[in-house]
């Protein structure tokens, strides 16, 4: 097949999955990814499994396993999303997003189940459960020794949620996807909890206490170990450094100390430890006294999560970050002002519509001098008109500026950034989805497909 025809494919693979039911569109129930997966012959079952569950952090940590289990010679498959600038980027295999050639020959090769599944159902196959079967039948043909799969959203009735995790991750838990999940925290607690297992370990990141009782008591049920951030295992201690953090961290088994970690933020660093448990806890039996430290060191040295506090350019400087409810933007404020010694910061925010607006706002108020409201790229993002009469209740209507375009909006905010000639330089902030994070990504670096 010449290139052209190639990218041709491509094209129309990608174009035919994203016609399905949006992710967005939430539908709980299990039926019809198990159907797909029990016609291919249940990949998922092939392979050993580390789950990764909760509200902030999922990505970074599942990134951070992979990069630790690699680190140690095993081959990894990861599942994560959602993706910022390609679809392909959800599916990796051996620490890379598998190619178009590769995309193309997975839907084809389970093209035939899909239709089966879509006549055997009432309703077709979505987008998120044919690209989670494709996943996994991609990670049974490769084949991988450990899947990374990372929730899409909740726990119980995620479409991931077919496999048996040997270990159970549950990232800080908050109140997010309201329209699809519970508003309290024991409530989404209880849907993250669906994902842990008989007989496996669960790896708990510090949680707030109703989250935390729910999860523990979960576990006892269903007879499960728990590993808790801050009594088993955590951060000892972190402190800046050039281009991210030096962390020494207490494991189940070992200690891991002048560990570089070139990601930003105390968040971080607890994704670092939770991601060292989630391997301890796999390999126990392998590795009394621990990981090896130098291993540690040298994956987490080449860790990355694009997307997450990533800086895209530099004079003036501008990140992008995928910060998308309360509390991630306020682990994301405390990080910026932690590394950066900004003397004029810039935002440039493009919320989705179903978000808490007011909720992911309030955080930036103390930390930006400007904000540029504008859109996203995804039709779900919040009209900046109106985004815009919610931030000026926030930040005052001197401080508030409006863009159409996310390109026009960072440009003024390059301008309004530059306008100080302060000691300390100037930068800008690209937040308020991962929509967000990608589309200024692909503004500033390219395509990347």
């Amino acid at each position: 097949m010449s290139d052209a025809s190639a990218e041709q494919r491509y094209d129309e693979v990608t174009a035919e999955i994203l016609s399905r039911a949006p992710e967005s569109d939430i539908d709980p129930r299990l039926d019809r990814i198990r159907t797909l997966l029990d016609l291919l012959g249940d990949p998922h079952r092939n392979f050993r499994v580390i789950h990764v569950t909760g509200t902030n952090g999922k990505t970074s940590t599942a990134r951070m396993i992979d990069a630790l289990m690699r680190a140690r010679g095993l081959r990894v498959g990861r599942y994560t999303s959602p993706h910022l600038r390609t679809v392909r980027e959800r599916i990796v295999i051996d620490g890379k997003p598998v190619s178009r050639e590769q995309f193309v020959e997975a839907y084809d090769d389970i093209r035939p189940q899909i239709e089966m599944a879509d006549l055997m159902n009432d309703a077709p196959l979505s987008f998120f459960e044919i690209l989670t079967g494709m996943a996994y039948a991609a990670f049974a043909d490769a084949p991988v020794d450990v899947a990374v799969v990372e929730v899409g959203m909740g726990g119980r009735w995620d479409a991931t949620n077919v496999v048996d995790g040997d270990v159970a991750v549950v990232t800080p838990v908050g109140i997010d996807h309201t329209e699809y999940l519970p508003d309290t925290l024991e409530g989404i607690a209880e849907e993250k909890a669906g994902i842990i297992k008989p007989d496996s370990v669960v790896v708990l990141a510090e949680q707030p206490l109703p989250a935390a009782e729910v999860l523990l008591r979960n576990a006892v049920e269903i007879g499960a170990q728990v590993a808790r951030e801050g009594l088993e295992f955590g951060v000892i201690s972190r402190e800046v450094a050039v281009g991210g953090q030096q962390v020494d961290i207490k494991g189940l088994t070992g200690n891991y100390d002048n560990l570089l970690l070139p990601l930003f933020g105390a968040h971080q660093a607890g994704n670092a430890a939770v991601a060292i448990a989630a391997v301890e806890a796999f390999s126990a039996g392998e590795d009394a006294d621990g990981l090896d430290p130098e291993i540690v060191g040298e994956a987490f040295a080449e860790v990355d999560s694009p997307g997450r506090m990533e800086v895209v350019r530099t004079s003036p400087t501008v990140i992008a970050d995928a910060a998308h409810n309360p509390a991630g933007m306020i682990a994301t404020a405390a990080a910026v002002e932690e590394a950066f010694a900004f003397s004029r910061l810039v935002g440039v925010v493009a919320i989705m519509a179903d978000k808490d607006v007011e909720g992911i706002l309030d955080p930036l108020e103390p930390l930006l001098d400007e904000i540029v409201v504008t859109r996203n790229s995804s039709p779900r993002s919040l009209d900046p008109d109106r985004l815009s009469t919610i931030a000026q209740q926030i930040f005052g209507e001197d401080r508030v500026h409006v863009a159409p375009r996310l390109d026009d909006a960072i440009d003024r905010a390059v301008s309004l950034a530059e306008e100080s000639g302060e000691f300390g330089g100037s930068g800008v902030l690209v937040t308020g989805s991962v929509v967000t994070a990608g589309d200024a990504v692909h503004l500033l670096r390219g395509a990347g497909e």
